[in-house]
């Protein structure tokens, strides 16, 4: 067994478990990186690797929040049980949009999208995003303080969000919304979300991304928008996987031998311990900072991807 081959997989496991969580697309960064430190294996396995990975920053999630996903927990009540229920209703059917458009287009996009143009685009026109719409929060938030309103406060343009009462203004924290926890989420607001990440079917634009966009716009919190955005992933990834898989081993006739089991291995553990820091660190970031910070690095990186790809290899310098 080839010690290289195993580093490069617990690496691509490193950079998948801060990318998928990350608002700056895990399946772009593994598109780049592959330029850079590509594994000794088929191109069909690479292809399923690079989704089935993803299995293993899911187990990171299901892990931190079993108590809030698990409808069976001893210490929940009737009343926990059946919001936990409901949460569940919110997660499907925010999982919908993206399966009726996803599987369809599978095969699609995987041979006209996957490259480093649509990548590099994508990461700078939401990096973009990002900042607007973190700017047009804060002149919000301005105004709403301004006017005594933040208590009350909704969001313009939160066309889906119920009347609750808003973020409270503690010291130090800039996250406020409507919408300020996953019971004041509605099937409504969980489906438009939904609709937000069809959005990341295109690589390089990032799941966590459209779906904290479309959380943010419908008036979440970013607490709600990015922990709804680790919820929805649970039967996504699930779900992509497993077609991953069956295609390679049905209609790619390819197989797992003890080298492709253990690089496998290798980087979905990696991936689960990384995403376990991450995503506890993403928890704690996002109550006193914006996601700004995440369009400035989208933008950067995808002008780097142009500039290797367009100008740097055409000529041979790298």
């Amino acid at each position: 067994m080839d010690i290289i081959e195993l580093l490069k997989s617990a690496f691509l496991g490193v950079v998948e478990g801060i990318t998928e969580w990350l608002p700056i697309s895990s399946t772009g960064h593994l598109i780049l990186v592959d330029e850079f430190v590509q594994l000794n294996v088929t191109p069909e396995f690479w292809n399923m690797f690079q989704v089935v990975i993803q299995l293993g920053a899911i187990l990171a999630v299901c892990v931190l929040f079993f108590h809030d996903l698990n409808p069976f927990s001893p210490s929940k009540g009737a009343d926990g049980r059946r919001e936990t229920w409901k949460l569940w209703g919110k997660i499907v059917l925010g999982c919908i949009p993206a399966a009726a458009v996803g599987i369809p287009l599978d095969d699609f996009m995987e041979e006209h999208l996957y490259n480093s143009v649509v990548v590099a685009g994508a990461l700078i026109v939401y990096g973009i995003a990002f900042i607007a719409i973190e700017m047009w929060r804060a002149s919000k938030r301005r105004r709403m303080i301004e006017s005594g309103e933040l208590a009350v406060g909704r969001p313009a343009g939160a066309h889906f969000a119920p009347r609750s009462i808003a973020a409270a203004d503690d010291e130090g924290d800039t996250d406020f919304g409507s919408i300020t926890s996953l019971e004041d989420l509605s099937f409504k607001t969980a489906f438009g979300i939904g609709c937000f990440q069809v959005l990341s079917l295109i690589p390089g634009t990032s799941r966590s991304g459209s779906t904290i966009i479309g959380g943010l716009l419908l008036g979440c919190t970013r607490a709600v928008a990015s922990k709804f955005t680790f919820f929805l992933a649970v039967p996504v990834m699930f779900g992509a996987s497993a077609l991953k898989l069956l295609k390679y081993l049905v209609l790619d006739g390819g197989t797992f031998g003890t080298s492709e089991i253990a690089i496998m291995a290798v980087g979905c553990l990696t991936a689960f311990v990384v995403s376990l820091v991450v995503i506890r660190w993403l928890m704690g970031f996002v109550r006193r900072h914006d996601f700004k910070g995440f369009g400035v690095y989208r933008i950067i990186l995808g002008i780097l991807v142009l500039l290797y790809f367009l100008v740097l290899q055409p000529m041979g310098i790298l």
